[in-house]
């Protein structure tokens, strides 16, 4: 009797759409593309794809519709509260050539241009009754497991300590802390260009990413 084997998972993913400098998002390609892709290549045993949302490229006046995606996860885990929910938010690096798995987002709002919907703070604190600037939260995902699951895959991918202080690291940090307080795992995933990193290869590479969250989150 009791629960043999891994744990259920059912893993949220979440793109975002274009802003100033990328007029077309790959995660919103991705994400829009994956649960067909998932049906077609299919999953392990125990491993359910959950929503696929694109978010706008926005700080705080998106912020409503983001809490509004991982309320969702909730009352869809009421149903089975043995499974383990994971939120994982893709975006995209322009400069990148690889894939970086971020351990952690940073309590700062510093954005090098306006966003989406016009915002552009400087160094503020993302969650003011967290303190400072300085503080980090970190996943409790296992970067370093999936890193090496990855490699072993084929993919050029590498773990990150900097998400940056745009919306990645800001939509992260709300994240992180949303699922630190509801029992849930976060993670994020920078991707680069599909000029860099063809549309193909990284549409594999998402799967491969649920595949290996499920192995060691």
């Amino acid at each position: 009797m009791g629960s043999e084997g891994p744990k259920p998972v059912v893993i949220h993913v979440t793109g975002f759409k274009k802003f100033q400098g990328v007029a077309e998002n790959p995660t919103e390609t991705i994400v829009s593309n994956l649960r067909d892709f998932v049906q077609k290549r299919g999953l392990p045993n125990g491993v359910t794809l959950g929503s696929c949302i694109i978010l706008e490229t926005a700080g705080d006046g998106a912020l409503p519709m983001l809490y509004q995606v991982m309320e969702s996860g909730i009352s869809r885990n009421d149903a089975s509260s043995n499974e383990q929910v994971v939120w994982l938010h893709l975006g995209v690096n322009g400069g990148a050539h690889k894939f970086a798995i971020e351990r952690q987002a940073v309590n700062e709002a510093s954005f090098r241009c306006p966003d989406e919907l016009g915002w552009q703070p400087q160094q503020l604190p993302i969650v003011l009754v967290d303190g400072g600037t300085s503080l980090a939260r970190q996943t409790s995902c296992s970067v370093e497991a999936m890193v090496k699951f990855l490699k072993m895959k084929g993919y050029d991918v590498t773990a990150s300590d900097d998400a940056g202080r745009f919306v990645c690291n800001y939509v992260y940090y709300h994240s992180l802390r949303f699922a630190e307080q509801k029992g849930h795992k976060s993670l994020f995933v920078h991707v680069p260009l599909f000029s860099k990193i063809d549309e193909e290869t990284q549409m594999q590479f998402a799967v491969s990413l649920l595949e290996a969250i499920a192995a060691t989150c």
